[in-house]
Formats: C-alpha cells, sequence, structure tokens
C-alpha cells in the first residue's frame, strides 16, 4: 500500500520510514510545499483536515500528523500552537518554553501525537492519539531529534529526547506509540489485505 506522508517535514517523513519499515505500507514523500490550514479544535481534527486535503490532492491514501507539548505549569500551553508558538527556529521555541518555566517548580508535559490516515478514493479514515509524559529539563540537551526534543525528558528517563539515541525514541515517543495503534487499526481493516 503506497501511502503519502502529508508534511513536508523532513524529520517527521524520517522518523515514519523507520517506523514502517517491515509493514506492507510504503510511504511516500513530497517535496512539493502543499500548505493546509489547520484550522481544527484539537490534534486529531487538525491531522484529519491535513490528510483528507493531501489524499485528495495526490490521488493516494494520506497519513498526516499533527503534534506538539502540553505543559501543566502553564494551563496545557503550548499545544495547537507548538509548532508557532513563537517565529523562528526549533531553538527559539525551546528558549520561549524555558522562560514561561523559569520561575515554576512543576515542569511535567506531554508530548501528543495525533495521526489521521485518509483514502479519498473510499471515503475511509483511520485516527488515533497517543501521548508520552515526562518533564521538562532545565536547558536544552543533546542534539538529536528536533522540535522540544533537547528539553523533554520521557517519564522513567534520564535523557532528553536529544540525547536518547533514536532507537530508544522510536519505541516510546507519542508518535511512535500513535503510529503503533494506527497500525492495528489498519492490519485489522479492509484497507490492507
Amino acid at each position: 500500500m503506497r501511502v503519502i506522508l502529508a508534511s513536508g517535514n523532513e524529520n517527521k517523513h524520517g522518523e515514519f520510514k523507520e517506523l514502517l519499515q517491515g509493514s506492507k505500507i510504503e510511504l511516500v514523500y513530497s517535496h512539493e510545499k502543499f500548505e493546509v490550514e489547520e484550522n481544527g479544535n484539537s490534534f486529531l481534527s487538525n491531522a484529519l483536515i491535513k490528510a483528507k486535503a493531501w489524499s485528495q490532492k495526490t490521488g493516494l491514501p494520506a497519513l498526516a500528523d499533527d503534534s506538539g507539548i502540553i505543559v501543566r505549569a502553564l494551563d496545557w500551553m503550548p499545544g495547537l500552537r507548538s509548532a508557532r508558538i513563537v517565529e523562528g527556529t526549533d531553538n527559539d521555541r525551546n528558549e520561549w518554553l524555558l522562560a514561561q518555566l523559569k520561575d515554576k517548580e512543576d515542569r511535567y508535559a506531554e508530548y501528543v501525537a495525533a495521526l489521521a490516515l485518509y483514502d479519498y478514493k473510499s471515503g475511509c479514515a483511520i485516527e488515533t492519539e497517543a501521548r508520552c509524559g515526562g518533564e521538562i529539563a532545565g536547558g536544552a540537551r543533546g542534539n538529536s531529534g528536533f522540535g522540544y526534543d533537547p528539553l523533554f525528558i520521557p517519564s522513567g528517563y534520564r535523557k532528553t529526547f536529544g540525547e536518547l539515541p533514536a532507537t530508544a525514541k522510536l519505541k516510546i515517543s507519542h508518535r511512535s506509540i500513535a503510529l503503533y495503534k494506527l497500525l492495528y487499526v489498519v492490519f485489522h481493516s479492509y484497507m490492507i489485505k
């Protein structure tokens, strides 16, 4: 089954491709820039909006991800605005988050990932969501991953996602868990015989 990734983010493509190794899904990446207005009110609704738009445009089933980080001490912000909370780079957003938590003792956070697989031809949609709990480090650590990875220490670990080997992150991350759930449904549905 050929599936297009509904994202121009090469880091996400790399993670998904790694996770899908050995499955019956061939993940297609498009270098074409295709912007979709993410005007949903949840991670799941945004993922489905993107999956529908990409599937309709390409004619292929589309896999979309909407993800972010939520921090308890910030009333669960930045949430849907994780990638846009401040202009600039991942490093700028990490600095923003550290500044917001400067005087906070509670550093509990969750990474959230919502996935939607949508097939325009059949109208079939599968959606999953997963979370990975942890805490925000006192400063950026490590050079692996992307987004808030240098700040996020998953529960049960002492290293950030930025410090952990990719193989360890792929076993426990929010995106991995959501994809495992989605694959379970896909392989037990009519989408793949």
